[in-house]
C-alpha cells in the first residue's frame, strides 16, 4: 500500500486508474469495511487500483477543535487498518480553509483529474463540497459511475462510528467489538511522561494518544503487546536477568502480551497547571525500562470512573484496589472466554 499526501503530490504525477471511496473512515468499522469490499470488487471487475480519501484532520475537528466527537482511531491507526484491507492507495486530504473551500465541480475535477479517478463507491449519505450542493447524483452527472453502500445493521441496528464511541464511552466493550470486527484498542508509542507513579510505587507507562480527545474515560483492565518489535516479554525478560520471575508481569491472553491497569483521562487526582489526555498503564509485578516501544493497548474490561482522590493515601489505595481487580479478572476471566472474544 502506498500513502500519498493530497498537497504534497508532484504536479506531474500520475496515478493509475482508480476506483476511490472517501470519508473520515474512523473506527474502520464493519460499515466501513463493507465499503472497502465493494471497492475492491469495482476495481477488480474494471482494472483499476483502489484508493481511499481521507481528511486529516477530521471535518468536525477543524470546525469544533476539542468539542469535536473523541476519535475511535488515530491516523495511523486507521492507516494500518487499511493496509489490513488490502487497499493500493490511501490519500490523505488535509482539512484546512482552502481545501474546505473547494466547490462541488472543484472537487470533482480533483478526483477525476489529479486523482485519475474512473468510479466512486460511497455512503448512501454522503455530500461534498463548500455549500454541500454535491452528492452522488451531483457525481453521476459529472459523469462518475457510483456504487452505493446500504447501511450496515448489526442487531438490527445501523453501524456507525457515533454507536460505537457510546459502547466505549458505557465501557461495553463486547458490543463495541462486534461493531468493529475486532477488540478495541490504541496504538500508541511509549513515552515519558512526569513519572509520579514510580513515586508512590505505582509505576506506569505513557502511550502516546495522538488524538485530541480519547473514546474512554476511566480504569480498565488491558492486554498489551508490542508492534513490531521484540515482545514484552523478551524485552522484560532480557532486562530482569537473574531478577525473580515475580518481576515479569501478568500473563494476558494474547500471544505474548502483559496485563495490566489502564487508565485513560485528565488526572483530577494530580494538580496540573493544564490538564491533558492521557492514557497510562500500570503492570502489577513487573519492573523494566519499556520507553520507545510501539504497543497495541488492548480494553477488555471496564472497572471504575476516573476519580478525584482526597489524599495522596486515598489515591495509593485506590490504585492498589484496582490492581487487585486486575489480578481477580486475570483470575476468573478464562482463556477461553478471552480467546472468544480477541477473536472476533
Amino acid at each position: 500500500m502506498k500513502l500519498l499526501h493530497l498537497h504534497a503530490l508532484p504536479a506531474d504525477m500520475q496515478l493509475p486508474p482508480t476506483a476511490i471511496t472517501i470519508g473520515n473512515f474512523d473506527g474502520v468499522h464493519l460499515g466501513h469495511q463493507a465499503m472497502l469490499h465493494t471497492l475492491k470488487q469495482r476495481a477488480q471487475a474494471d482494472g483499476l487500483k483502489t484508493l481511499v480519501m481521507l481528511f486529516e484532520p477530521q471535518p468536525l475537528e477543524f470546525f469544533k477543535g476539542s468539542d469535536a466527537p473523541p476519535r475511535i482511531t488515530s491516523s495511523r491507526e486507521k492507516i494500518e487498518l487499511l493496509r489490513a484491507q488490502g487497499i493500493d492507495y490511501v490519500l490523505i486530504a488535509r482539512f484546512d480553509q482552502a481545501f474546505r473551500s473547494l466547490t462541488a465541480r472543484q472537487f470533482a475535477d480533483l478526483l477525476k483529474f489529479q486523482l485519475n479517478g474512473k468510479a466512486l463507491v460511497l455512503g448512501d449519505d454522503f455530500r461534498f463540497g463548500c455549500d454541500r450542493a454535491g452528492d452522488s447524483d451531483f457525481l453521476r452527472a459529472y459523469g462518475f459511475p457510483i456504487d452505493n453502500l446500504e447501511t450496515v445493521l448489526v442487531h438490527g441496528e445501523r453501524v456507525s462510528s457515533t454507536r460505537i464511541r457510546n459502547c466505549l464511552l458505557q465501557g461495553d466493550f463486547k458490543a463495541a467489538a462486534q461493531l468493529l470486527g475486532r477488540p478495541y484498542s490504541i496504538t500508541g508509542r511509549i513515552q515519558y511522561g512526569d513519572q509520579i507513579g514510580r513515586t508512590i510505587d505505582f509505576p506506569t507507562i505513557n502511550v502516546a494518544l495522538k488524538r485530541l480527545t480519547p473514546c474512554l474515560h476511566g480504569i480498565y483492565v488491558a492486554d498489551v503487546q508490542t508492534i513490531y518489535e521484540p515482545s514484552l516479554p523478551e524485552r522484560v525478560a532480557q532486562q530482569n536477568h537473574g531478577q525473580p520471575s515475580g518481576l515479569n508481569g501478568i500473563a494476558g491472553y494474547q500471544p505474548n502480551s502483559i496485563l495490566g491497569a489502564a487508565h485513560v483521562g485528565t488526572r483530577p487526582a494530580i494538580a496540573q497547571e493544564k490538564p491533558e489526555w492521557r492514557l497510562e498503564v500500570h503492570f502489577p509485578d513487573l519492573s523494566a525500562n519499556l520507553y520507545g516501544l510501539l504497543v497495541r493497548v488492548t480494553f477488555l474490561h471496564y472497572l471504575h470512573g476516573e476519580k478525584n482522590y482526597s489524599s495522596l493515601e486515598a489515591l495509593k489505595a485506590g490504585i492498589l484496589q484496582d490492581v487487585n481487580d486486575v489480578r481477580a479478572f486475570r483470575q476468573h476471566y478464562s482463556d477461553s472466554d478471552a480467546l472468544s472474544f480477541l477473536t472476533l
